[in-house]
């Protein structure tokens, strides 16, 4: 995680990450292999802001409310 985070700061990797610097580690997960690893950051990806912001805060009632279908 540490080399990762030192690799984004150095400006390497995706386009955002280059263009929106300082990074600033606010969250993380861990996962077996890179695959689940990456299946999860494609889901965070689709996530409003305001769900991702949920998570960071680990307010899960809010998370489950911004998951719910409107009705």
């Amino acid at each position: 995680m540490e080399s990762r985070l030192r690799e984004h700061q150095a400006g390497q990797g995706g386009y955002f990450t280059r263009t929106h610097l300082p990074v600033k580690l606010v969250y993380t997960e861990e996962y077996p292999t890179i695959e689940q690893a990456f299946k999860r950051e494609r889901q965070l990806h689709g996530w409003s802001r305001a769900k991702k912001e949920a998570l960071i805060k680990a307010d899960y009632t809010l998370l489950k409310q911004l998951s719910s279908p409107k009705k």
